[in-house]
């Protein structure tokens, strides 16, 4: 029976692999609590319309398997088309959004809150996409223009380094799939990104997403515009600050390692009170057994005493 209830208590084990692009930032990155951004108009919206966005690192779907656009329908491709999420698809215009520089190489940052194995393909959208209208499969390239396996990671950050389609410029969303290896999960991310043309030389600063430099900034001023950032759009220093400061999922729900240690101590604590319990109760639930009662009129019914 022991072993029965360890069995359970260790296959019971959820996925635990979260995680989020810090830059370019996802939208539900960029609107997690706690951050700067979560008072914007877009943000707002996302959690008006539904976006569990204190679990930003979690739009995870089971079982897909890379049948990605047979399982996730379209126009809710930024929620993995999970209900919970369904305020990530909207269609808007002053999302927080990256500049980028169509063409060139970029270092890509996907922030995990626990690693996993896994890949990693990012697509772009194809040119004349339109924000006003919510992402469907036919406006996403069918190519990954960035597929990764198990990139290092640094500081609990995701570090790849990839290079832009050159034929784009203005307004896009960079489409990310994480597809772990060792669970059956896959995770879903929308950036809204602005593709400046190359030779323009306000790209982004380089991003430090180290966990002291998130801390150091988390209260930093937004930069005004025409300070290498078109108006609207977010500086990546600030887009990567504000995610250090919130809730990981992985932090509520991770039952792995020590916890689950502690979760099978307990178990097997309150397994032993109650056969303990049960008895003592068996103990006192009549007399020892001895000999046959004697008594005339109770020969027809004989009990044990």
């Amino acid at each position: 029976m022991l072993a029965a209830v360890v069995a359970v208590s260790t296959s019971a084990v959820p996925a635990a692999a979260q995680g989020a692009p810090s830059f370019p930032v996802s939208r539900s990155a960029a609107c997690a609590p706690e951050g700067r951004y979560v008072d914007t108009p877009a943000c707002r919206a996302a959690v008006q319309e539904g976006a569990a966005l204190r679990e930003w690192d979690n739009v995870r779907v089971f079982g897909v398997d890379g049948r990605d656009r047979e399982r996730i329908p379209d126009g809710e491709l930024c929620s993995g088309g999970l209900s919970a999420y369904r305020g990530l698809d909207l269609a808007r215009t002053d999302w927080p959004v990256t500049a980028l520089t169509a063409g060139a190489e970029f270092d890509f940052r996907y922030q995990t809150t626990v690693p996993h194995k896994g890949t990693f393909r990012v697509y772009l959208t194809r040119a004349g996409y339109v924000p006003t209208t919510k992402l469907t499969w036919a406006q996403v390239e069918t190519v990954p223009f960035l597929r990764v396996t198990d990139p290092p990671i640094r500081d609990g950050v995701y570090q790849m380094s990839g290079r832009l389609p050159a034929d784009r410029v203005g307004r896009h969303v960079i489409y990310t799939i994480w597809q772990n290896s060792d669970t059956s999960d896959s995770y879903y991310s929308c950036s809204d990104v602005n593709l400046l043309p190359a030779g323009v030389t306000d790209e982004p600063a380089a991003v430090d997403v180290t966990p002291a430099a998130l801390e150091d900034t988390s209260g930093a001023d937004a930069e005004p515009a025409g300070g290498g950032t078109a108006a609207g759009e977010v500086p990546a220093q600030e887009v990567s600050a504000q995610v250090g400061g919130n809730v990981a999922v992985a932090s509520v729900t991770d039952l792995d390692g020590r916890r689950w240690s502690l979760l099978a101590g307990v178990a097997l604590g309150a397994l032993l009170l109650l056969l303990i319990g049960m008895r003592l109760r068996g103990s006192r639930s009549g007399p020892p057994p001895g000999r046959p009662c004697t008594v005339r009129n109770h020969r027809a019914n004989p009990r044990v005493w």
